[in-house]
């Protein structure tokens, strides 16, 4: 793998795609090892374990101690994967292989090719030379609502460590993204009374309520899609809330009245929505569709939606390194959602393509880890090491 150029160490990304990291397995082994990678005088490293499981966030300072202004940079990616089960892949997914330009394995573009390059970028720093601190955070568990990242946001209690501005690598093709929606998961369940199918009068259906609630949530999607919002002009495939029911399931057998139906939903709010009225219209729906039936609605997972300013020291920043005229938008969640809360300021931005993420055989192009590279080096530069940088953040929000 000696052709993935500028990088430190040519086998970084390997080592990382070689670690199943998809759930239940957990990121310990690669968190332990990225520590010790990393650890050398005038770097700071702290483990941070998850409340349950075999998982933790790792959160990284190099160069000097915070000055409490908020300056210098945090690089931020997450460090799981899905599952690789698809029957397609033609590579062994947990075996980085070089086919072409492009470079194949399970989170190559999702996203541990921006983790090997933040890496490899910050193992490569003299932190003598900082003037700010450079910050690395890889968390856990973003694949599955985001859990390492809001963990991270509602236990961290030294708010003026963190740098501002924020860079999370999700993959952007190198695009500079300021904006993105949010996602709710929300399990809905009916509970009836199991019987033979023979004697109905002695059982009570669980599906049936359920399917009128489907069917009250595809009218509130419906009604949902012709609202507006003052974000919706940034989305203009999608410029409303979408709502999906994902599945359905109840009963085990055709003979037996189902006890149990089960939905899971999705809606995905806007940036500057607020999440808890769209959730209680919903559960609104939920019951007055459900006729009497036992139900309930659990909110399984959330990640607001995020909003960055479009002169950010970091969105202008990237901006004029990539020459591109502004930053864009995408409607799937990332960490940033719930880093903003820090009052962090956040770019996504990172090599590979979304589009081939979750898929068979998922790549990730050499010349895009080669081009973040340098780019991150650059601001870095910026952010870090110029004499200029807290007046330039000051600028930057003055403006």
């Amino acid at each position: 793998m000696s052709c993935v150029a500028r990088l430190s160490d040519p086998h970084l990304l390997a080592r990382l795609v070689a670690m199943n990291t998809a759930r239940p397995n957990g990121n310990l082994p690669l968190v332990d090892f990225l520590a010790e990678y990393l650890d050398r005088p005038g770097v700071r490293i702290r483990k941070l374990s998850a409340p349950e499981g075999p998982k933790a966030n790792l959160y990284v300072e190099i160069g000097p101690e915070p000055a409490g202004d908020r300056g210098g940079l945090l690089l931020s990616g997450h460090t799981d994967v899905v599952p690789a089960d698809e029957p397609e892949w033609a590579t062994d997914p947990f075996r980085l292989t070089l086919q072409g330009a492009n470079v194949h394995g399970r989170g190559a573009t999702d996203m541990k090719g921006f983790v090997a390059v933040a890496t490899n970028v910050a193992s490569e720093i003299d932190p003598g030379s900082l003037r700010a601190p450079l910050a690395l955070l890889l968390t856990y568990d973003e694949e599955v609502g985001t859990l390492g990242a809001r963990h991270f946001a509602e236990s961290w209690t030294e708010r003026e460590r963190l740098p501002r501005q924020a860079i999370i690598g999700e993959p952007t093709r190198l695009a500079v993204v300021r904006a993105h929606k949010g996602i709710v998961e929300l399990h809905i369940t009916v509970t009836g009374r199991s019987a033979h199918s023979g004697y109905p009068h002695l059982g009570t259906s669980a599906v049936e309520p359920l399917a009128a609630i489907v069917s009250g949530l595809a009218a509130l999607r419906r009604e949902l899609e012709r609202e507006r919002g003052d974000a919706s002009a940034w989305f203009p495939e999608v410029p409303f809330v979408p709502l999906n029911v994902g599945t359905m399931r109840g009963g085990v057998a055709p003979n037996v009245i189902p006890d149990r139906a089960t939905a899971e939903v999705t809606v995905r709010p806007l940036p500057g929505m607020q999440v808890a009225p769209l959730v209680e219209r919903v559960r609104g729906v939920v019951g007055r569709a459900a006729g009497g039936a036992p139900w309930t609605m659990e909110v399984a997972a959330e990640s607001p939606p995020m909003q960055t300013p479009a002169d950010a020291p970091v969105i202008r920043a990237l901006l004029e390194l990539t020459d591109q005229r502004e930053a864009q938008t995408v409607s799937y969640a990332t960490d940033a959602g719930w880093l903003q809360t820090l009052d962090l300021e956040c770019a996504i931005f990172g090599p590979g393509d979304i589009a081939t993420a979750h898929r068979a055989n998922e790549y990730v192009a050499l010349g895009e880890l080669t081009t973040a590279r340098g780019i991150l080096e650059r601001v870095i530069g910026r952010m870090c090491t110029s004499e200029k940088t807290v007046e330039e953040v000051e600028d930057g929000r003055r403006r």
